[in-house]
């Protein structure tokens, strides 16, 4: 079990920041400015399509004329879950005004499902393959090349005002740079009743253009109690309170009017029902985005956001754009493009071989999307069904067919992704080998003399095992452009010479095996 210790506030606090404000009760829904906007358009679309155009087009103006700002607040060791279960209303009404997202962790040897990779890969925008926070040690992290995001704000516009203040001292201390305008670590005496009335002083008497706050109680509510109980119920609903009065330090500014603020909740990590996380079980790996602001519809769900866009995403609000040089693996939310296999998602189904996943998670098919196929005319026979050549999954369904087997570190695949699994498949009497090939639509390259291709892999060597990238070009013969023989596990680019003459291009993804480990390949892209 990860427990917390905190820590009293750094010697880097000046003294105003120890002043409380008054307590205040849980800011009502109420309509904000973006609110009255997005009436006006709704209005504007009963009168006709020309004036809902304009008034699009005039929310969009309003909004780019307003300041930009972000707030994201932390609350460690919250599940999306419960928070729908308790019925915290202003955590609810912030869902209800714009995008709510469930996201996944990875698991060892990643890294365990604790405090110390969770709000680094929130801070960072990358995973902890890239960060290197393994666990609450710190023990050798990789923030020099892999900064926090309002050290990023910091760097590219320091005029920028950013201030962090949270409950678990590393925070403050550690995770977030001294290149932060002010960084707060709250005493442990004053606990999230500190951290609270610090961030409503700074919101309601300053001038904040970034802020990071992190809330404990629900963390230590799991820990003692379990996330099952009603005790962490009733830390949620007390954060909400708090989240409330944050809320209202916001609304409440003098120029709120003329401000653009972008909101975004999150969570570190879960916790299992009976108290606890670190390990590797579906409800310790959980976390979610709620994102609050002018980018996002009203009541929207998507199941393609992860916790490293929560930087990115930041950033881009404040006018940021982030170099491809920084190597970050989140994508601001509103720039995310759906692939191809994200449109299977209507159509999956529960396990039908498969017995350690529940009977109501609904994760697989084998029906590729428009376009695309699956040749298995090579592939073995038998088997379990859910694993019978490629097949396109999500990462509950895939990683609750077996645990602990890697499968949990696939973090840089979104929604539905395809498959190729010869260990599960091989659960079931199979006769033969694993060999299925994925295929591509056809792309047009006419008049090009190199196209690029790029996709996420995700790939466990094991044995006498192949994956191949092979290009098929006007319907010819298909040429290997790539294979593995290593894990990977990344982003991939080819840089591919059209042939003389050639118009078309399909891409083969081919998998071989017996027995051994798997192939992840999702968001496909070329040109």
């Amino acid at each position: 079990m990860t427990t917390h210790q905190e820590n009293d506030v750094n010697a880097r606090t000046p003294a105003a920041q120890h002043t409380h404000a008054t307590p205040q009760s849980p800011a009502a829904p109420g309509l904000s400015r973006r609110g009255l906007l997005l009436g006006t358009a709704a209005a504007a679309l009963a009168a006709g399509p020309l004036a809902a155009t304009a008034a699009r087009a005039a929310t969009a103006v309003a909004a780019a004329a307003r300041t930009p700002k972000v707030l994201v607040i932390g609350l460690d060791g919250t599940m999306l879950t419960r928070i729908k279960d308790s019925g915290a209303p202003n955590l609810a009404a912030l869902m209800a005004g714009g995008l709510t997202a469930a996201s996944s962790l990875y698991t060892s040897p990643m890294a365990g499902t604790s405090s110390g990779p969770g709000w680094s890969t929130i801070a960072t925008g990358v995973w902890p393959d890239k960060h290197n926070v393994l666990d609450n040690n710190f023990t050798a992290p990789a923030f020099a090349t892999y900064p926090d995001f309002l050290t990023r704000v910091e760097t590219a516009n320091p005029a920028l005002s950013t201030y962090v203040v949270a409950s678990w001292a590393p925070i403050a201390d550690t995770i977030y740079s001294g290149r932060v305008d002010t960084r707060v670590a709250t005493p442990s005496a004053e606990y999230d009743t500190g951290t609270t009335s610090r961030a409503v002083a700074r919101l309601r008497d300053g001038n904040p253009d970034a802020v990071f706050v992190q809330l404990d109680n629900v963390d230590h509510a799991g820990h003692s109690s379990g996330s099952a109980s009603q005790a962490y119920l009733d830390a949620i609903r007390g954060v909400d309170t708090q989240v409330g009065q944050i809320l209202t330090a916001v609304r409440g500014r003098a120029g709120y009017a003329q401000e653009d603020w972008l909101v975004m909740i999150t969570a570190d990590h879960g916790h299992t029902p009976t108290g606890g996380h670190g390990g590797s079980t579906w409800e310790e790996r959980q976390t979610f985005v709620i994102a609050n602001g002018s980018a996002f519809p009203a009541g929207s769900v998507r199941y393609d956001v992860r916790m490293v866009d929560i930087a990115p995403t930041a950033l881009a609000h404040l006018g940021i754009t982030a170099d491809p040089a920084w190597g970050l693996d989140g994508t601001p939310i509103p720039a995310l493009v759906p692939d191809d296999f994200d449109a299977l998602r209507p159509q999956l189904t529960g396990r039908v071989d498969e017995t350690g996943i529940p009977a109501g998670v609904l994760g697989f098919t084998r029906t590729a999307p428009a376009g695309w196929s699956v040749d298995n005319s090579a592939m073995g026979t038998g088997g379990v069904t859910e694993w019978r050549g490629w097949s396109f999954t999500t990462d509950e369904f895939w990683t609750k067919a077996q645990r602990d087997q890697n499968r949990e570190l696939n973090v840089r695949s979104r929604n539905v992704f395809a498959v190729a699994d010869s260990d599960e498949w091989a659960d079931k009497t199979f006769q033969g080998n694993y060999d299925s090939t994925l295929v591509s639509p056809e792309y047009p390259v006419a008049g090009r003399s190199s196209v690029p291709v790029t996709f996420n892999t995700f790939y466990r060597p094991e044995g006498v095992q192949t994956a191949r990238v092979l290009a098929v070009w006007d319907g010819g013969t298909p040429v290997e452009v790539k294979s593995y023989t290593a894990d990977t596990n990344g982003r991939q680019r080819l840089d591919l010479a059209v042939p003389a003459g050639a118009s078309r291009l399909r891409l083969r993804f081919r998998y071989t095996g017996s027995n051994n480990w798997y192939w992840v390949v999702d968001n496909v892209r070329v040109g």
